[in-house]
């Protein structure tokens, strides 16, 4: 088994008529650049439909819908690992932002859906798709155990920390977000590797689309808290060591204990919240 794997990071979106041109072209772009998995950023195969409260039943396609399709075609044709995604409606109707996971041989092995969805300008995305309620697990991505946050799940790092202690070495984190936040989000990135001890990837969409001021970098950092890529280049490849997460596990703050009896407990002890409900702040006295 290989102790390093190299990724690349495809900050561009394929929706117009030439999508599936452009889409081989940047594949083969990675894979000459050596990666042998290319991640897409947050719906990279749609148009940023969040722009506005007005959903589409165009922009929503059913499973192994057209833009599914093209994106297992390329990987297949370029003969790479994707890890793209699309809008995806259930047979129950329900719509949601979902990763998917193709082999070399344009196979879709794995899909994760989003959990933590914003409603708020250029980002009204509780009209367009749902949250899922599936615990996050670990995938087998290229032999390696990944896990998929996309966008705002990473800031609430209690997703990737679970995936972390299920053995996942790699968060991939595919992300729609606003130039004007990148500030916000970087130190997020660092904390996540630092704390969850894995290297932590994630690809932005890189240009404003219909009023929405979305850019911002690519970025992947070792679980030692090392910026290794940071660039806004449509096309950032980085390397990771097997070997530096498992040392990073042996290391502080890898080493201590995860005491998930003690926090199920915790969060068994807390009403859930729905998103976009009112934040209530409860006192608890001693």
């Amino acid at each position: 088994m290989s102790e390093t794997l190299t990724i690349a990071l495809i900050s561009d979106t394929f929706y117009t008529d030439d999508a599936r041109e452009r889409l081989t072209n940047r594949l083969l772009e990675a894979r000459d650049g050596g990666a042998t998995v290319a991640v897409l950023p947050e719906l990279g195969c749609n148009r940023w439909c969040p722009a506005t409260r007005d959903p589409l039943d165009s922009d929503a396609e059913p499973p192994n819908g057209p833009r599914s399709d093209m994106q297992a075609a390329v990987a297949a044709e370029v003969g790479i690992t994707l890890v793209g995604g699309s809008l995806i409606r259930g047979a129950d109707g329900i719509r949601r932002n979902t990763a998917l996971v193709f082999d070399p041989q344009g196979e879709l092995q794995h899909t994760y859906s989003k959990i933590h969805i914003p409603d708020e300008p250029g980002f009204w995305e509780a009209d367009h798709y749902q949250a899922d309620d599936e615990i996050p697990r670990p995938l087998d991505i290229a032999g390696v155990p990944m896990g998929i946050q996309i966008c705002s799940d990473i800031n609430r790092p209690s997703g990737t920390y679970i995936l972390a202690a299920q053995g996942a070495e790699v968060i991939l984190g595919p992300r729609s977000t606003e130039q004007a936040t990148y500030h916000k989000w970087r130190p997020v990135f660092e904390a996540n590797a630092l704390t969850g001890a894995c290297y932590m990837l994630s690809v932005n969409r890189p240009v404003p689309e219909d009023g929405v001021l979305i850019g911002g970098a690519s970025i992947a950092v070792a679980p030692t808290g090392e910026v290794l890529l940071e660039t806004t280049d449509p096309v950032g490849i980085v390397t990771i060591d097997r070997s530096v997460v498992q040392q990073a596990r042996r290391d502080y703050p890898g080493y201590l204990a995860i005491p998930s009896d003690l926090y199920a407990r915790a969060w068994a002890s807390i009403t859930p919240r729905p998103a976009h409900e009112p934040i209530t702040l409860t006192t608890h006295s001693t």
